[in-house]
Order: C-alpha cells, then structure tokens, then sequence
C-alpha cells in the first residue's frame, strides 16, 4: 500500500509543470549554446537578428510566444516554435515524470525509510527522474541538430544520478537497487563500447557515455526496465531508419543520431518496462 498522501499528488503535479515551463526555456539556451561552445549564463538572451535583449516580460514560457504571435517585439522577426514547443513538452514531461514517482512502484517502498521522512527518497528519485527528463529533451534536439552529445551535459549526469539515487537508496536502505544501477551503469558503457569499436561509421563515443548514464539510471529501477529499455533503443531506431530507407529519405550509408532513440528506448524502460519484462517472462513460460 502506497504510503505517500494521493492528496499531494495534484499539487505536486501543477508544481512539476510549473518547473518544467521554467526549465523548458532555460533548455532553449542550452541547446542553442552548449553546442556552439558559449556560456549559458551571459550574455542575457537576445534576438539573433536585431541583437535586441529579450525584455523579461517576453520571456515568460509559452505565454510570451503566444502574445508577440511568434515574432521579435523589435525587428518582428519570426521566433521558431521549437521554443514553446521545448517548454511545453518539458512541462508535460515533468507531470508525467511526477505521477510515475508520486504514485507508482516508490510510493509503495518509501516505507521502509525513517518514519518521520517517508516522503524523502520519493522526493530524491523525484528529483533524479526530473533531472533526466530535462537532458533527455536538451540531449535529443543537440543530437538532432549536430549529431553530437556534448560532454558538459552527459558526464555531470553521472555526478547527478549516482548522488541523488545513492541518497535514495541510503534512506531507504536499499542497497540492492544502488548496486544494480552500478551493474546496470557498466553493462550499457561496455556493450556500447563493444559496438563503437567493432563499428566505428556506426556508433560514436558521445553514445558510449550516454549509455553509461541510462544504464545507471535504469538499472536504479530494475532489471526489466534495463533490458526493455536497451532493447526498446534498437528497435525504435531500426525501425526509423528502415523507414527513412523505404521512403528514399536515406541510405543504408546515411549517418543517422542514435542518441534520440536511446533516450527514448530508456524512457519506454522507465514507464513499462517492469511490465513489459513480466508479460515476456510469462511468454516464455518462466513466471507464472
């Protein structure tokens, strides 16, 4: 039985969203940024037109799009819609992310915690998901956009992960998911590894390390969110390229990011993947 109040979860949720908003348009400057080699924190953001700084006013996510009709309010250039894009699939990530934490499989096992702080690893993994969302969606459109994950993005997510999962399991004293993350954390770097040496065209060292973060991070939850989220990666991705293939739109040559797909593999780990891997161990006959 859940221990967390369900009555919090609404407000944690609208909490969740309003951060996500936040973090969503301070994942535009990263994006734009971190490849190019520029500081996230100055100058402040401006036109890439005009040069006019943004007015506070006009930086309030989404809303700010929406009043200025998606043009700058000085020269009336138009601003790309990737911009309230980001930062409402941010916000809706975060809920998502929220619900997942708040009311599924942590709900159930904060328990075992100090009484008096039953609600502290929820609030840790919470947190550490949340963190993972936000490079998820910044790591996806980089990828995207310049084929590369850039190193000041993924190494710190092993810091964050590793503390914020390791505090987790410090409080609840489950142990047994740090390690398994540990575990889960060098299967997907080696296997990684493996594949950019033995492919090199195919698979870069930016994936290498990424993987390292996702396996730690899925590993956290279990070994069926580890494998169905490794597995997912291959098979979303196969199918896209075969589709890019089909479609005349590539090559079999054709260089195409691997990073998104990793992401989102892992993300279909996180949500279903702990059913998943129970419907195909019952397949196959090995539970019951």
């Amino acid at each position: 039985m859940a221990v967390l109040a369900p009555e919090l979860l609404p407000v944690i949720v609208v909490l969740c969203v309003v951060v996500g908003l936040v973090v969503g348009s301070f994942l535009n400057v990263v994006i734009y940024r971190v490849p190019a080699g520029l500081s996230i924190v100055s100058p402040p953001s401006a036109c890439p037109r005009c040069g006019a700084p943004i007015l506070r006013r006009d930086n309030i996510p989404v809303l700010s799009w929406l009043i200025l009709r998606g043009k700058c309010r000085n020269c009336r250039t138009s601003i790309s819609v990737r911009y309230p894009l980001v930062e409402t699939g941010t916000a809706v990530a975060f809920a998502l992310v929220a619900v997942y934490v708040w009311s599924g499989p942590y709900a159930a096992q904060v328990g075992s915690g100090s009484a008096g702080f039953a609600w502290v690893p929820a609030v840790l993994v919470l947190v550490a998901f949340l963190y993972l969302a936000a490079v998820s969606i910044a790591l996806a459109l980089i990828d995207l956009d310049t084929h590369r994950l850039p190193n000041p993005i993924v190494l710190p997510s092993y810091l964050v992960g590793a503390g914020l999962l390791g505090a987790a399991s410090i409080v609840t004293g489950d142990y047994a998911a740090l390690i398994r993350a540990g575990i889960g954390l060098a299967i997907l770097w080696v296997l990684y590894l493996i594949m950019a040496l033995a492919y090199p065209g195919g698979m870069g060292f930016g994936d290498v390390k990424l993987a390292g973060v996702l396996g730690l991070f899925l590993g956290y939850l279990g070994w069926g969110p580890l494998a169905v989220g490794a597995f997912a990666a291959f098979l979303l991705g196969g199918v896209f390229a075969i589709g890019l293939v089909l479609t005349r739109r590539a090559t079999r040559k054709s260089g195409i990011p691997f990073g998104p797909w990793m992401l989102a593999g892992a993300w279909v780990g996180v949500f279903w993947g702990s059913q998943l891997w129970n419907s195909y161990l019952s397949f196959i006959g090995i539970i019951q």
